[in-house]
């Protein structure tokens, strides 16, 4: 991608990528803590609770791969209007089941939507910002979905606090994806004629995993192993708090302190990548994430807790947007769209497996060795991210070519 003579600015992509970006996730953060209380409501047991919630990752894991080509084929802008429309399509199944059954399957079905508009999203930043605003721009990006899962149970508890029925948040989500298509008609092709012209030939799915079976096995594992950890954060610290009987009124703050911590920091973290190379934000990153999950066995105390709950909040800061950057750098040109789809299937799956790793861990030894062990993963992949970023990833972005 070759930059024109005009200087490129980041808000000549907010309208078409940042501002949908942010009502999908403030939407799809509304209705992600209520999906087991209306399970709950529908007769669900407390084993399927878990399974109904993890539905829409489900979803997410297994579109990642087909939303690639389906990209590929309609383009970015087309794409992310028919995700909207099939959300919504989901969302109105949620609203109207009446049994668990019913409603895991919409939930999934939002799940498949959200892995079409995600990778749409990612594909337009990749074919459309210059290499050297790339990780600031991902960064953005990944910040306001950050904010959207924010923002999103506020905006749930105020509608709750009018209507007593848990199934109206899948009218709140169902508001921003309407929110979302409307901005998308909106704004022109977020395709390039070239773009466009690509799409006439590419290779499948298959193809494009095999040419790239060897970044996709060495960088995938260092995507998979960060969503890990990124993931686990999330399950384990309640997990520890419970486990040191601190109150749930100084884990609630200490853990949205910690997450304003991560929100801060997005534009950081792109700041640091298009500057000083991918490598400066990823290792230190995943090396923090280690250091703070292996700490979690002296958590005993307030004070102690909100020191590692703020660390692994400061380590997941400097990882906003890494994983959609390292794959929008890795990803061929022109055509990104059917490599990002195996890519951020990795990520996504690392996020997957995370807490069911600290899960069974903590089932069959304890929070403390669930932590460690978790640790050690971290300490992996921030030995593979040493070792392999600087053969696939160009240190200083800022002074290479354009592409």
């Amino acid at each position: 991608m070759t930059e024109g003579k005009q200087p490129f600015e980041l808000k000549t992509v907010a309208l078409a990528a940042f501002g949908p970006t942010l009502l999908f996730a403030t939407g799809e953060g509304a209705i992600l803590p209520m999906i087991p209380l209306v399970a709950a409501d529908q007769g669900a047991g407390l084993g399927a609770l878990g399974l109904i919630a993890a539905m829409i990752m489900v979803g997410e894991l297994v579109g990642d791969l087909p939303s690639g080509a389906l990209v590929h084929r309609l383009g970015e802008r087309t794409a992310m209007i028919l995700a909207s429309l099939v959300s919504i399509a989901g969302l109105l199944g949620c609203y109207f089941s009446t049994n668990p059954w019913a409603l895991g399957a919409s939930v999934f079905l939002v799940g498949l939507a959200t892995a079409v508009f995600a990778l749409a999203r990612h594909a337009f930043i990749t074919t459309s910002v210059p290499l050297r605003f790339r990780a600031r721009a991902l960064s953005v990006l990944g910040g306001l979905f950050r904010a959207g899962y924010f923002i999103g149970p506020f905006v749930s508890s105020l509608v709750l606090a009018i209507s007593p029925d848990k199934r109206v948040v899948f009218l709140v989500h169902i508001g921003f994806a309407v929110a979302t298509l409307l901005l998308l008609l909106c704004t022109g092709d977020l395709s390039g004629a070239d773009d466009a012209g690509d799409r006439q030939t590419h290779d499948g799915l298959l193809s494009t995993m095999t040419r790239h079976r060897g970044v996709l096995l060495r960088m995938g594992t260092c995507a998979a192993l960060l969503g890990g950890l990124r993931a686990s954060r999330n399950v384990v610290l309640p997990v520890v708090a419970v486990a040191a009987g601190l109150p749930p009124s100084a884990t609630a703050l200490i853990i949205g302190i910690a997450g304003g911590v991560d929100f801060a920091l997005s534009y950081s973290s792109g700041q640091i990548m298009d500057r000083w190379g991918r490598l400066w934000a990823a290792a230190p990153s995943m090396t923090g994430l280690a250091i703070g999950h292996v700490l979690l066995f002296v958590v005993s105390d307030v004070p102690t807790f909100a020191a590692i709950a703020i660390l692994l909040g400061l380590a997941n800061g400097t990882s906003s947007g890494i994983i959609m950057t390292l794959g929008a750098d890795l990803a061929p040109h022109p055509g990104p769209a059917q490599f990002l789809g195996a890519w951020r299937f990795t990520g996504d799956f690392g996020q997957a497996a995370g807490p069911l790793i600290i899960s069974g861990l903590t089932a069959v030894a304890g929070v403390a060795v669930a932590g460690v062990g978790m640790g050690v993963l971290g300490f992996l992949g921030a030995g593979l991210l040493l070792r392999y970023t600087p053969r696939y990833v160009p240190k200083r972005p800022a002074l290479t070519a354009e592409r």
